[in-house]
């Protein structure tokens, strides 16, 4: 590294063959405390509104507290994050960003203005940084420009959006997030600007899928600390247990391996442009899948000899159907593959859906978990020659 990008914090460029082995910082996960508590949030105000209305809102909600932590993920990737102005941002971003989650509940409802400014200083304090950051490199200069549009027009319209109610609050969120959104693809077009270092976004990556596959467990935990310890509450506790661990086998056991190594091949504009789409973008529907599940999983154990309500019982279902599309997605996006397993999976858990509501929770539960294992199963043997070469850097 230069002495000029030392002292600025920057990490060098990469996807040459003396890139540096950059890891988390124990900052960034200091950092992501505050997103572990605005997963449980929204987990607690889906479960606190079990309707169709009340979903829609959460995954808007859920949607603006992701593209904060991806916000935040790019620029920890592109700056040091335990030095000098990132280390600052940070903690900056920390404070704000808990006020957010605070208001995450009453988001569309008496928290609306706190949670709206709230968002908009996160995003703002965001493009600031990395404005900052480089200002004799009118490349970056260029991409954070365009960025700083979107993250004022998205923000702006939520605050615009505190004056309304019902459809026409939720269409103005919808409106606003994807403008927001779209400030990824815009400031990463030709993604020569943004130089990517692919361990470090690879790993902060695996890491946000790890918290929020804890706050499931967390949900798991509350969910049955409110049924009482009895022999169904165990049952129930231990499949949910089992259908979280297929889950992280499935990211963990080849997929985060197979695409750290894809992207850490990639150069220039091509990783760039991967990071975003197979990170920022296709690692949104496992994180919702898992937030989804978490609130299924809460509501089986609350009343597990009972059939769960519509909602539920579509959030444990397509909560894991949905996780297993994000993963659909990031191979193809990745290898260029379909995965025929998982495939069928998210074809299974849509057919059980309608069924998951008439028969009783723990039975939901069960099936549920039983396609999520034996999706892993399959692949493990199915797939047991590649998967050891994968695991073990073999030819």
């Amino acid at each position: 590294m230069s002495a000029t990008a030392a002292t600025a914090g920057l990490r060098p460029p990469d996807g040459h063959e003396h890139e540096p082995d950059q890891r988390v910082t124990p900052l960034e996960l200091f950092f992501d405390l505050v997103f572990v508590f605005a997963l449980t949030q929204v987990t607690a105000a889906l479960a606190a509104d079990p309707t169709w209305e009340g979903l829609a809102r959460g995954m808007l909600v859920l949607g603006t507290l992701w593209w904060t932590w991806v916000g935040y993920a790019w620029v920890t990737n592109r700056l040091a994050s335990d030095e000098g102005l990132a280390r600052v941002a940070l903690f900056a971003a920390m404070a704000v960003m808990l006020v957010v989650a605070l208001a995450v509940p009453g988001a569309f409802g008496d928290d609306a203005v706190v949670f709206a400014v709230g968002y908009l200083l996160v995003r703002q304090l965001q493009t600031l940084v990395l404005w900052r950051a480089e200002p004799d490199d009118p490349q970056v200069r260029a991409a954070v420009g365009r960025l700083a549009v979107t993250s004022a027009v998205g923000p702006l319209l939520i605050l615009g959006a505190t004056a309304l109610d019902g459809t026409a609050q939720g269409a103005v969120w919808a409106l606003a997030l994807v403008i927001d959104v779209s400030g990824g693809w815009l400031s990463t077009r030709g993604g020569g600007a943004w130089r990517v270092h692919a361990g470090h976004f690879a790993e902060r990556h695996a890491l946000i899928v790890i918290v929020a596959l804890g706050e499931s467990i967390v949900a798991l935990g509350v969910g049955a600390e409110a049924a009482g310890l009895d022999a169904g509450t165990i049952v129930a506790a231990l499949l949910g247990i089992a259908l979280v661990a297929a889950l992280w086998w499935a990211y963990f056991d080849v997929v985060a391996i197979v695409a750290e190594r894809r992207l850490a091949q990639a150069q220039g504009a091509e990783r760039g442009e991967m990071a975003r789409d197979s990170y920022s973008y296709l690692h949104f529907p496992m994180i919702a899948g898992i937030v989804l599940l978490a609130l299924g999983v809460k509501k089986t154990l609350g009343d597990f000899d009972e059939p769960l309500k519509a909602m539920p019982a579509a959030c444990l279902c397509g909560g894991v159907a949905l996780y297993h599309a994000g993963h659909i997605g990031f191979r193809l996006r990745n290898v260029r593959s379909l995965s025929r397993p998982r495939l069928t999976a998210v074809v299974a858990l849509a057919v059980f859906a309608p069924v998951a509501s008439e028969v009783e929770a723990l039975v939901a539960l069960a099936v549920v978990t039983a396609i999520a294992v034996a999706v892993v199963t399959y692949e493990a043997l199915a797939y047991a020659e590649a998967r050891d070469r994968v695991r073990h850097a073999l030819g």
